[in-house]
């Protein structure tokens, strides 16, 4: 095999002069497809859930798995009551889940949260109305919201090689109705009336994103010191001009897109080890793209108030893209 070329590269963030860095060309460094990753099919949630009983029994096994507890003092000191009055605090299995006070049946709520998670783009709550066969629509769209807000999860801060973006949602304020234009009345981004979001992500790795009142650089830096480690390898970002102060704190490159620079070469340390990587925010925009193809073609409108329940909805499938039981950790958190 060819001895890969030696390249000199400038770090000044770095190191206080050239280093010399080696790497393969792209067709050796060219990683193989991932497998897909199966996730649970109509035939098998049939088979685990063929009843109500089921469906508790499943429950029960996701929320305590070391043993039923008193949810309001962690007492494992718990008993049944087929009957007989208790003498000190009584709970059910659904107290304190998005389940709680429902008169719809489990099988039901799985039903509807298999369908959102198996969904790749999501699945809106008029499809799931008609699906289930709901009395009306309230019904699909308050039990989709309540899932949203349990899908909400808590991610680390990111490491590694992490890209940042942002990207506006929604439809243009000068198509909306005079009284709901506010001031937006530019034709994209900023001042267009659409709404904010902006992500984080590791490379084969989970993503953080929120929504935000603007895409100003104080805004953005907040954003990315509660999202991105400082421990982080690489930083990469575009060239918009929130993000030009992130260099200050984090190892940060951008690419210019507005020259058609998409991709670039830098060197930056990785485990005490100088490596070359490549610069661009293709990732995060990925998963900009899964998420806009969402919202048009599935939900078709979202409005701001509840934007960040379809943002948690979104990173939670992404987070588990490759986590066999995605269903089950969606269970976890109801």
């Amino acid at each position: 095999m060819k001895e890969p070329d030696l390249i000199w590269a400038n770090i000044p963030y770095l190191t206080d002069g050239p280093v010399a860095i080696s790497f393969y060309e792209r067709g050796i460094a060219m990683a193989k497809r991932p497998k897909p990753v199966h996730q649970l099919t109509a035939a098998q949630f049939d088979a685990m859930f063929p009843d109500e009983h089921a469906c508790r029994s499943y429950l029960q096994a996701r929320r305590w798995p070391d043993g039923v507890h008193c949810p309001r003092c962690g007492n494992p000191g718990v008993y049944d009551l087929p009957s007989r009055t208790p003498d000190g605090y009584r709970f059910s299995l659904l107290v304190g889940t998005i389940f709680e006070n429902t008169n719809k049946p489990l099988r039901d709520w799985y039903r509807v949260i298999h369908l959102m998670l198996t969904s790749k783009k999501g699945m809106s709550a008029l499809q799931i109305y008609r699906f289930m066969g709901f009395g009306s629509y309230k019904t699909a769209w308050g039990m989709c919201h309540k899932v949203r807000v349990a899908l909400i999860e808590d991610i680390e801060q990111l490491g590694g090689v992490v890209e940042v973006d942002e990207t506006f949602i929604g439809g243009l304020a000068r198509n909306k109705h005079k009284d709901k234009r506010g001031k937006g009345g530019g034709t994209g981004g900023i001042g267009s009336g659409k709404t904010p979001v902006v992500g984080a992500v590791r490379r084969k790795g989970n993503i953080v994103a929120r929504v935000v009142q603007n895409v100003r650089a104080d805004t953005l830096t907040e954003f990315v010191r509660e999202a991105v480690s400082h421990k982080v390898s690489l930083l990469c970002t575009d060239s918009w001009v929130g993000y030009k102060h992130l260099g200050d704190e984090f190892p940060h490159a951008s690419v210019d897109h507005k020259q058609g620079e998409y991709v670039r070469s830098v060197a930056y340390y990785e485990k005490d080890a100088v490596v070359v990587g490549a610069v661009h925010t293709n990732t995060i925009e990925g998963f900009w793209s899964i998420f806009k193809r969402g919202i048009v073609g599935s939900f078709h409108k979202v409005s701001r108030k509840y934007m960040p329940l379809y943002v948690a909805e979104f990173q939670f499938r992404y987070n588990n893209r490759e986590n066999a039981d995605i269903f089950g950790a969606a269970i976890e958190g109801c």
